[in-house]
């Protein structure tokens, strides 16, 4: 559809606009192409490149950061000093958590008094901050935030990013051993469930999902099969992560599947974030 087309949503007129979707817009526009348990075999396939917007929303999302960049010189300097909000609740985004507090009032958009294409830095880390990121992490550092430009996932799944000023990678949980591991894979995990994930050996019945982005097994990007050792020091990695996660998306009423990004996915290289699907049982 063109822009200022419109459609239905149980019966009520849905504009299409041009910026971050509403929940409206993604389902009446952006009908989820994934299910809970495609989205965990992607996940735990070892290729996070599966995981795709509807490519629509795709298109649109590519024009919006055109101007974004145009606006404030960088998707950086955007994320880093405008949309993220260091320590405080997101009140920019469209798309709310069943975690907000009752009754949050509609988001403003991002402002600034200065002109935002000048470049800004944020304050440095005080000589006391953490090595790495974990469940005990100050959230001064920590930005949680929605993704304003989901993923493809279920209507019941939120799609949450907690960005972070202190690394994810760090020489003390990622060994040496397994570095080029994580550099191509990223890492990932899943809480709430007693039941453990969809094996990677059953991702050829999910390839069909991923039909009209031309995914096959052999495009995959992905290590090779490691060691049992190789998958626990790659677990340990993980389990900062993980007991964050836990913490915020308690295991008796949460659901999730998360994941970092490797250095040939970030949207940000050198700001780390955790992309987190998070169903509400």
């Amino acid at each position: 559809m063109d822009k200022g087309d419109v459609a239905t949503n149980a019966g009520a007129v849905v504009p299409l606009g041009s910026g971050p979707p509403t929940r409206e817009e993604l389902l009446a526009y952006y009908p989820p192409k994934f299910t809970w348990h495609e989205l965990k075999t992607f996940v735990n396939s070892g290729d996070l490149g599966l995981l795709k917007r509807d490519k629509s929303l795709q298109t649109r999302y590519n024009a919006y950061m055109a101007g974004i960049k145009e606006k404030y010189g960088s998707t950086a300097n955007y994320l880093m000093n405008f949309r993220l909000q260091w320590g405080k609740p997101d009140t920019h985004s469209l798309l709310r958590s069943a975690l907000d507090e009752p009754g949050t009032p509609a988001p403003p958009p991002p402002q600034s008094a200065q002109d935002p294409a000048i470049p800004q830095e944020l304050p440095p880390l005080p000589a006391d901050a953490p090595a790495y990121f974990s469940e005990s992490t100050p959230p001064e550092y920590i930005s949680i935030i929605m993704n304003d430009w989901p993923y493809s996932v279920p209507a019941e799944v939120e799609h949450a990013l907690v960005w972070t000023r202190v690394p994810i990678f760090h020489p003390t949980l990622v060994a040496e051993s397994v570095r080029a591991r994580v550099d191509l894979d990223g890492l990932w995990g899943f809480t709430g469930s007693a039941s453990p994930p969809p094996s990677p050996s059953t991702l050829p019945a999910c390839l069909p999902a991923l039909a009209e982005w031309g995914v096959t097994l052999d495009k995959m990007v992905k290590s090779e099969k490691g060691t049992a050792e190789e998958d626990e020091l790659v677990r340990r990695a993980g389990i900062p992560v993980h007991n964050f996660v836990k913490k915020r998306w308690v295991e008796d009423q949460w659901e999730t599947a998360w994941f970092v990004n490797p250095t040939r996915l970030q949207s940000v290289p050198g700001l780390d974030h955790v992309h987190v699907f998070a169903r509400h049982k």
